[in-house]
């Protein structure tokens, strides 16, 4: 399910939400559904990178890097630079 912004041309309240295949979306507001569909932002690269290591951090916790040498396991665990 993506999320995708969207502008009310009823209230024109800008929000985004999550589109399951063959709903309509709704405004939150007015619950109108002359909407327009916006362009999203990406998130900047450096919390990308924030994100991908908390996870890595979580998986090495839980057992799942175990399979890795130390020494790439290591790596995975640093970050950017060493990939």
């Amino acid at each position: 399910m993506p999320i995708y912004d969207y502008h009310c041309q009823a209230c024109g309240n800008r929000f985004e939400t999550l589109v399951r295949t063959g709903v309509a979306p709704v405004c939150p507001q007015c619950q109108s559904t002359a909407l327009e569909k916006g362009l999203s932002r990406i998130a900047p690269a450096g919390k990308i990178e924030a994100i991908r290591m908390a996870h890595r951090r979580v998986a090495a916790a839980q057992g799942h890097l175990d399979h890795y040498s130390p020494s790439d396991k290591a790596k995975l665990l640093k970050g950017k630079k060493n990939i």
